[in-house]
């Protein structure tokens, strides 16, 4: 295990973003409930090994470790020191010994080939820098019929970004956020061209109603934020007149779908599941995997 990571600017960025949120991440019930279901799709065994991407504090490896008992094994890995020291204080409270969480990129995995009886991702598929090549990587470090879980999100989900979207569009500024896998068919599709078997996609209706003043904080005109999955930030060619111009018809636009509930924030998931193939010849190699594998 080691203490410190090498990261492009880029992952650094996202991992102290997340290292200033962990204080507050396990705050309300949303993000332990989806952590929990995905756990529940895995059906996992005990005595099986787990990986879990992006384990931020820990809530699927916490979860999966209870059920996989001490015959069992979970790593939990994080690019954010701050999301693993808590994950940390929550391994300590919890008592178990078959868990441990490490700092790592998930997108430069050292482990060895054909070794995780389960991979997960939870709510982090979004922060990829290369997405095809993530899950080429996580397959290969699974044994043979070994399973790949993660959440992604509809293209219809989280008002703050789809609003967003919409109007830096006016100003030639495409994001990409939850596009990459905003239907059923492109995350099959992101399986299948990695090589996986027995896809599943649950999708579950989520979201909730949201103040106006929240959904207005959504706002991602800044450009001093990581934007998911695109590196450098493409709201750095827009002038600052832009920029407030931008978020003046973001705030009208909010209010407009403001209703006496508040306004409605689309969180549709998509619960990914698939497995790895069995090779056509029996045969497994015990290579390790690299970041220039």
């Amino acid at each position: 295990m080691s203490d410190r990571v090498e990261l492009e600017k880029y992952k650094q960025q996202i991992a102290n973003l997340y290292s200033a949120r962990s204080a507050s991440y396990d705050r309300g019930d949303w993000h332990p409930r989806i952590a929990r279901r995905l756990v529940e799709y895995a059906r996992l065994s005990p005595g099986q090994q787990v990986l879990d991407i992006a384990t931020g504090t820990g809530m699927v490896a916490l979860l999966a470790a209870q059920i996989v008992k001490m015959e069992g094994h979970v790593i939990g890995i994080d690019i954010s020191t701050g999301m693993l020291e808590r994950a940390r204080q929550k391994l300590k409270a919890s008592g178990l010994k078959n868990i441990e969480f490490q700092l790592a990129d998930g997108e430069a995995l050292s482990f060895r080939e054909n070794h995780f009886d389960t991979i997960f991702c939870s709510s982090a598929m979004i922060w990829m820098s290369d997405l095809h090549r993530a899950l080429r990587l996580w397959q290969r470090c699974l044994k043979p019929g070994g399973l790949l879980c993660f959440h992604a999100f509809a293209d219809t989900a989280f008002v703050g970004g789809v609003v967003s979207q919409k109007i830096l569009e006016k100003y030639d500024v495409s994001l990409s956020l939850n596009k990459p896998t905003g239907t059923t068919q492109k995350c099959y599709d992101l399986m299948d061209a990695a090589g996986f078997e027995n896809i599943e996609i649950k999708s579950e209706p989520d979201g909730s109603y949201i103040s106006l003043e929240q959904a207005k904080g959504m706002w991602i005109g800044d450009s001093s934020f990581p934007t998911p999955g695109q590196y450098p930030n493409p709201l750095r060619e827009l002038s600052l007149s832009q920029r407030v111009e931008a978020k003046i018809e973001f705030d009208a636009v909010l209010d407009s779908l403001q209703t006496e509930r508040g306004i409605w924030d689309d969180r549709t998931i998509f619960y990914t599941l698939g497995r790895k193939a069995f090779p056509k010849d029996g045969l497994a190699s015990g290579r390790i995997i690299s970041n220039g594998y």
